[in-house]
């Protein structure tokens, strides 16, 4: 869920070639010298990073399945790799949900996100497909590509290989998660949609970092060429970077801080009111299929990385790094201060919460959580938004 921030800027400091006079002084050239600091280390220390270390997680838990899947055809027992592969599944949904304070650019373009994050998943649909033979059998031909191309949102990413999996049980029609692992009992058609799903997570994962990027890996290439999966030229790391220069989408480094802050400010929206705004306010039982993790029941773990996603991208991810944070301070040290106190605050209200799975309808540590986290997001639009604007 997305908010849209627009701020305008002075016709005559486009791309700060006529300086805004304040005082006698040249705050035009000053503000897009600071703010250009920012950027190269949130591209590749921040952004890149993140995705990589995604992507990465993705090519391990793509092996693991695949073993998986021929362990299964082999009647071998395989529940040493089912715990492997959720250790690699909660590794690549952890660098996940640190990216979602930039869900814009590639993630936005080519709608990445909702080709892995959809949810809740549809449980009845998945049903039906594992036991329709004309669609299995063109998914175990087809792997990947038919689950990319063929498949709904809501089948397919990273809840459809969450339920595959992490054990649940069924009850009122729904599947209810225990956060353990799956039993070894996976039939043959649960194996081969998992693999196919997981082909397709991985290949998305990997085109979200060559979007920014603009290369990968040998290891990473090979996986996108073997599935003739086309790649992204958007260079969008090198767009932020190169901001006011011919090819760029952004014409000066202070739009560069405005899309961080607003993807920020975006997250922790969707985070209080409706990641835990809607279980908490839920009034019937229909209260389950708006949790975000229900199967792994790592919801919190969740929440509480986007908070993180914000902190790497306001604060920056490697000490030492120029951020956005260094250039408010250097405007308002007091703001800065309260920016970075309503991160830490929001993160340790959602830690707070136990089993969020099965009490957050009403709970008053999520209430508070919602409380705080929405406290952060108004600091970002109300605050520092204008600050940057300015």
């Amino acid at each position: 869920m997305r908010k849209i921030f627009k701020w305008a800027l002075c016709a005559a400091c486009v791309m700060g070639m006529v300086a805004c006079k304040g005082g006698g002084k040249d705050v035009t050239s000053d503000k897009e010298a600071a703010l250009q600091r920012v950027a190269a280390p949130y591209v590749n220390n921040t952004v890149v990073a993140t995705y990589r270390a995604m992507a990465d997680a993705g090519v391990t838990l793509l092996g693991q399945c695949e073993q998986i899947l021929a362990a299964q055809e082999a009647g071998q027992d395989y529940a040493a790799l089912i715990k492997e592969a959720d250790a690699s599944w909660r590794l690549m949904r952890k660098h996940w949900e640190q990216s979602e304070a930039f869900l814009y650019g590639p993630v936005v373009a080519h709608d990445i996100d909702p080709h892995l994050d959809s949810w809740p998943l549809d449980f009845n649909a998945m049903n039906t497909l594992l036991h329709d033979e004309t669609q299995m059998k063109a998914i175990e031909e087809e792997g990947g590509a038919y689950v990319g191309d063929k498949l709904g949102y809501a089948l397919k990413g990273f809840h459809a290989c969450e339920y595959l999996l992490f054990e649940s049980v069924i009850k009122d029609g729904r599947a209810v998660g225990t956060g353990k692992p799956h039993a070894a009992n996976l039939t043959h058609a649960e194996a081969v949609y998992l693999l196919g799903i997981v082909e397709d997570l991985t290949q998305q994962a990997i085109l979200l970092e060559y979007a920014w990027a603009g290369e990968v890996n040998a290891a990473k290439m090979k996986v996108l060429e073997d599935a003739e999966v086309d790649t992204y030229e958007d260079k969008y790391g090198w767009q932020m970077i190169n901001a006011g220069k011919p090819g760029s989408t952004y014409l000066t480094y202070q739009e560069v801080a405005e899309e961080i802050i607003a993807g920020c400010a975006d997250i922790a929206d969707e985070v209080a009111d409706l990641k835990m705004g809607n279980p908490y306010l839920s009034s019937n039982e229909t209260e389950r299929d708006y949790i975000e993790s229900p199967y792994s029941c790592t919801s919190t773990i969740d929440f509480a990385d986007n908070i993180r996603s914000i902190q790497h991208s306001y604060e920056g991810t490697l000490v030492g790094d120029y951020s956005v944070s260094n250039y408010v301070y250097s405007q308002d040290a007091e703001l800065d201060a309260k920016v970075r106190k309503a991160i830490t605050d929001a993160i340790s209200a959602i830690e707070a919460i136990e089993d969020f799975e099965n009490t957050a309808k009403g709970n008053p540590l999520v209430k508070d959580a919602i409380e705080r986290v929405s406290a952060l997001e108004e600091i970002l639009s109300d605050d520092v938004l204008p600050l940057l604007s300015k």
